[in-house]
């Protein structure tokens, strides 16, 4: 499915529908499903599945599945984002969080919510335990964590992490020596 060929799309989608006819909430099938609708562009779809996931972990969450329900809830909190429902996706994230603590993706949303709200205090607090969870080893957020210590106006840990952020791409686009 991830290959995004649509006739490859269609077909996994088809064999998931199989799946989510035997039976309806088997949680892996419905993440799967709305992960491919995403790939079609049919985010209504997508949110509808991801909304459906949310509601079954609310009614009785199962262990089993905690890394589909946190990446349901990323991703749901994702398409929030892009529809700026910042208060929906953030709760979605402090869920993922409270789960995973060391969910690095959760605490990188929360960053850009905040950031995006022009809160860039907590926007980067929330970017410095994402760049700690990738153990410093992901530019995009570096960069997020460094460009957010600038708003705040922490000069020196922003100089600090551009230099770390070099370190890992020598060539990373959005900053230059």
């Amino acid at each position: 499915m991830f290959t995004k060929q649509k006739a490859s799309v269609e077909r996994a989608l088809n064999q998931l529908m199989d799946i989510y006819n035997d039976k309806k909430d088997y949680i892996p099938a419905l993440l799967a499903m709305s992960q491919g609708l995403i790939i079609q562009k049919q985010q209504t779809k997508a949110r509808n599945q991801l909304k459906r996931i949310a509601d079954l972990a609310k009614k009785g969450y199962n262990p089993e599945f905690m890394d589909d329900f946190e990446r349901a809830w990323l991703l749901l909190a994702e398409i929030y984002i892009q529809s700026a429902k910042y208060d929906l996706a953030s709760s979605l994230c402090h869920l993922a969080k409270d789960h995973n603590r060391s969910c690095g993706k959760a605490w990188e949303q929360l960053g850009l919510i905040y950031e995006k709200e022009q809160a860039y205090k907590d926007a980067a607090s929330h970017y410095e335990k994402a760049w700690e969870f990738c153990n410093e080893a992901s530019p995009a957020v570096g960069y997020r964590l460094a460009f957010n210590y600038l708003k705040a106006k922490r000069y020196v840990p922003a100089i600090n992490i551009c230099q770390s952020v070099l370190k890992i791409s020598e060539n990373y686009p959005k900053i230059k020596k």
